[in-house]
């Protein structure tokens, strides 16, 4: 995100990312000049200082590269709906987004349980910070731990009864969509009803919750899981990521543009 208006309500309040007019994106995007945004796999960009945040001392430009994504995106629904100490906070998938939702919902003081498809990444999940870990290909999950959380986070791009997740949810909980599959989640609104549960979406965070975010990742020493590549691996690197095979989020290496 590189501009916004600057003057709607949600601008003012600080939070760009729901911009009225719609913000406008690092890549791709049309700016208020009529040409097409082009960050994102630039060596230099030119933006308003209003757009501009400070890595810290202490996080490294490769490391910090995923919080700018996946960092923020994970963060902001987590203070939003008040993940601290005496929450039951659940992740579903553990990828690029999941693993930092881990991290970050753990150094917020939560009680963290991870939801996967199977229980290959178990390991993974209870290093990274998760507190518990259950497959949700196991029919018995749902059963055990009906009516248990505060918080959903769910992260994956791919379609799941949404209506087996929400019965998870404790009175009041929400469960919050950053994951965005292309096709629609049926919701029964006996789901929600009962229980004074509710379903949401979040975006990345404004600019002054991306500071916050990236301060709060340098006093609790949080950074993604990264694998370094090259301009010539982008090729095998997206097959990878076809094949789930990232731990967890691959970052390029810029300087790599254009060289063998």
């Amino acid at each position: 995100m590189v501009d916004s208006c600057g003057e709607c309500e949600s601008c003012r309040k600080g939070e760009e990312q729901y911009c009225h007019h719609g913000h406008t994106g690092t890549y791709a995007a049309i700016d208020r000049y009529g040409q097409y945004t082009q960050g994102g796999y630039s060596t230099h960009i030119v933006v308003t200082e209003d757009f501009v945040v400070r890595i810290p001392d202490g996080i490294a430009l490769d490391a910090a590269a995923p919080l700018l994504c996946a960092g923020i995106t994970t963060y902001s629904p987590l203070r939003h709906w008040g993940a601290a100490p005496g929450k039951k906070v659940v992740v579903v998938g553990l990828g690029g987004l999941g693993h930092m939702a881990v991290k970050l919902a753990h150094a917020m003081g939560a009680e963290v349980t991870v939801l996967s498809q199977t229980l290959k990444k178990k390991e993974d999940g209870l290093k990274l910070g998760a507190d518990h870990y259950y497959a949700t290909s196991d029919p018995e999950t749902f059963t055990t731990l009906a009516n248990t959380f505060d918080l959903i986070v769910n992260t994956v791009n791919a379609k799941i009864d949404l209506n087996a997740y929400l019965s998870l949810l404790a009175v009041d909980g929400t469960l919050v969509n950053v994951g965005a599959p292309p096709e629609a989640l049926p919701v029964q609104v006996f789901s929600l009803i009962p229980h004074r549960r509710s379903f949401a979406g979040s975006a990345i965070g404004g600019i002054r919750e991306t500071q916050e975010m990236l301060d709060f990742c340098a006093e609790h020493r949080i950074t993604p899981e990264i694998e370094l590549i090259s301009a010539n691996q982008i090729d095998e690197a997206w097959e990878r990521v076809l094949a789930s095979d990232v731990r967890y989020r691959f970052v390029i290496d810029i300087g790599t543009m254009g060289k063998e």
